[in-house]
């Protein structure tokens, strides 16, 4: 007799099988007072090459050392020697104030890029006040392709002058060379302190 959930049978004649998901955890970056953080194919257990379709970086409160500071990202084609891949994106945001007294929706042309090989802003400035930090998630896909530019997106909310600011931002990096490594940091200091998880995505 087999005992099914959810479409997938989980013990069949006393045997059990569990399913590892379509989302596997890669690598785990805590941060203390760091330049950057980088994640390069081959390089302390990372992967960032064909074995998975999506690449999912979770960053979760990070907080900047100086006061109105982006989070931004940027891409290596040579293994992180050096980050300055051809990007060209867009960025828009919603925000509310905590005491309802202001809210905001807007695209921003500051924080977009055209053609540009500079890093990236996916927030807007972050203040550095103990309990103001930005979480979000960074898909990058099929990293790996020798035919198709590399698109991304990019959801994240941060804090910052008393609102809760949510940004949209997407793009791609306009190259057929593979992606091999990411990498993460303040428009200016350090990160302070902050998380950042990759996941690999499966097909299936």
């Amino acid at each position: 007799m087999a005992f099914i959930s959810n479409g997938t049978t989980i013990l069949d004649n006393g045997a059990f099988s569990v399913s590892l998901g379509s989302k596997v955890l890669i690598k785990e970056i805590t941060a203390s007072a760091d330049a950057t953080i980088s994640f390069v194919d081959g390089t302390a257990d990372v992967v960032l090459d064909s074995t998975y379709p999506i690449y999912e970086f979770e960053f979760i409160n990070m907080h900047p050392a100086t006061n109105d500071a982006n989070f931004t990202f940027n891409m290596s084609v040579d293994t992180g020697s050096n980050y300055n891949v051809v990007k060209t994106t867009s960025f828009f945001l919603a925000g509310n104030k905590e005491n309802d007294s202001g809210t905001v929706f807007a695209y921003s042309t500051t924080y977009d890029a055209s053609q540009s090989t500079a890093f990236i802003n996916i927030t807007e400035a972050m203040s550095i006040a103990s309990d103001n930090g930005v979480s979000g998630t960074l898909q990058i896909f099929n990293p790996s392709s020798a035919t198709f530019v590399k698109h991304f997106i990019c959801t994240n909310n941060h804090s910052g002058s008393g609102y809760s600011l949510n940004n949209f931002v997407a793009g791609y990096g306009n190259t057929t060379s593979a992606i091999n490594a990411v990498q993460f940091k303040m428009s200016s200091g350090n990160i302070d302190s902050g998380t950042i998880k990759l996941y690999g995505i499966k097909d299936s």
